[in-house]
């Protein structure tokens, strides 16, 4: 249980980005988002300076562009949703690209299309330079409850086992020559998507039940407890700063 738990989205290193406490990344992030989400969609050239800021940050991390941008992908639907909204948010209209869409639709498109992307990269970052047991003990940190704590973490130690199973269950049909090819085959993987349900439910019971034979009341203790210097906290906080600047000039310009 107290495992170090990796993930594919960490990308492991050495650099002074990685070696920072997580609690203070999580801050830095977090208000770095908030500062990005109070920016004027009109001040265009901020959100490049926000860019160039997590690519400063990228850099120092050593987290490759392709990596990055691999990872951004999570936020497709973002970007097609916001493709949409040209041709249906009412306003006034205007031509591109031969094409009539509306004026406010596209400030709308873009203002998603902007602090998306930059809040997705940041969060990439976050976790390519962060492991997932860091996380946990940073939110445990920064006093996020503790039950909410448990849940993420049952969530994130217990995925891979669940995916297991899904993959051993299906090794199991495809032994036996089964394939589903069509929609008479959908009863068979409705009883397997409830023999799994089961099966998780069974195995959660007795991962409750050793926690509890070893003294399990409630809260999971804090094995490490990380704290952070005043020159790491200087060094988390200057990303959300130089923003905040960025953002004050944006609102002022």
């Amino acid at each position: 249980m107290g495992a170090g738990h990796a993930h594919k989205l960490f990308r492991h290193g050495h650099s002074p980005v990685h070696a920072l406490p997580s609690h203070t990344k999580l801050v830095a992030v977090f208000c770095f988002v908030v500062v990005v989400v109070s920016t004027p969609r009109e001040a265009m050239w901020a959100f490049g300076a926000y860019a160039l800021l997590l690519a400063a940050v990228a850099g120092l991390a050593r987290v490759p562009a392709l990596f990055l941008l691999k990872r951004l992908a999570i936020e497709i639907p973002f970007v097609a949703f916001a493709f949409l909204m040209p041709f249906v948010v009412p306003g006034e209209q205007t031509t591109l690209l031969g094409v009539s869409v509306s004026v406010p639709g596209l400030w709308d498109a873009w203002n998603v299309l902007a602090k998306g992307t930059l809040g997705v990269a940041a969060s990439v970052l976050l976790a390519a330079t962060t492991e997932l047991r860091a996380l946990l003990l940073g939110l445990q940190r920064l006093r996020l409850p503790p039950l909410l704590v448990q849940i993420a973490s049952f969530m994130i130690r217990y995925g891979d086992v669940i995916t297991d199973e899904m993959r051993r269950m299906s090794i199991a049909r495809r032994s036996r020559g089964f394939e589903a090819k069509g929609v008479r085959h959908w009863g068979v993987l409705a009883k397997s998507a409830g023999a799994l349900f089961i099966r998780s439910y069974e195995r959660g019971e007795r991962v409750h039940l050793a926690m509890v034979s070893r003294g399990y009341t409630g809260s999971m203790p804090v094995i490490d407890e990380v704290t952070a210097t005043g020159t790491q906290w200087a060094r988390a906080v200057a990303l959300p700063m130089s923003a905040l600047l960025v953002c004050l000039l944006g609102w002022t310009l």
